[in-house]
């Protein structure tokens, strides 16, 4: 799937979404890319799914994402790749491995829908390696990270990378023309 097609399936889908957003990183934005419409899809999922397993490295063992949003396109790697699929939750603001236990020595992807500040990722990738876990590769379907140096401490691949304006609330121009920011999100913010 290309950029285009992968920006033409957004549209279709009402996935790319123009307004006044706060993000789960806390930071506003006049765009947002809602993947769970585009991933209602089941020939969109599988499509991101297969694209991005097209680009994880080989010996992988399990591939893991944080819920709500990694967890279809996560899944959708890990059918593509033939492995197992995990995914984590928040308990009591901690990401966490509620419903698995994580085999010790696993090499694993760690696979997002969405990467503004890249914090969940980063949260999964650092919870697997406490587990005793290799992460040997990282994943979104849209990257709107920006000129932010991210570092996830594996290779990181997008099908998508978008130059998206981002603002503290502070700075925002949109709050200081009195547009209230709404969270399309998974996770409730403050």
């Amino acid at each position: 799937m290309n950029r285009d097609a992968l920006l033409a399936a957004f549209r279709e889908t009402g996935g790319m979404l123009e307004g006044h957003f706060q993000l789960t990183s806390g930071l506003h934005s006049d765009r947002y890319f809602q993947c769970a419409r585009l991933l209602a899809h089941p020939q969109h999922a599988a499509a991101c799914g297969e694209a991005l397993a097209a680009k994880m490295p080989g010996g992988l063992t399990h591939i893991v994402s944080p819920a709500m949003g990694g967890i279809i396109i996560g899944h959708e790697v890990a059918r593509a790749l033939g492995l197992p699929f995990l995914f984590t939750e928040r308990v009591e603001g901690r990401m966490t491995l509620r419903r698995f236990e994580f085999p010790e020595g696993a090499r694993a992807a760690v696979v997002e829908d969405v990467i503004t500040s890249g914090g969940s990722l980063l949260e999964v990738a650092d919870l697997l390696r406490a587990a005793g876990a290799e992460v040997l590769g990282t994943a979104a379907v849209v990257d709107r990270s920006g000129d932010r140096a991210l570092d996830f401490g594996a290779p990181f691949h997008s099908l998508l990378k978008v130059d998206v304006k981002t603002w503290e609330p502070a700075d925002c121009p949109l709050c200081a023309e009195g547009s209230e920011a709404v969270k399309p999100g998974s996770r409730h913010i403050g």
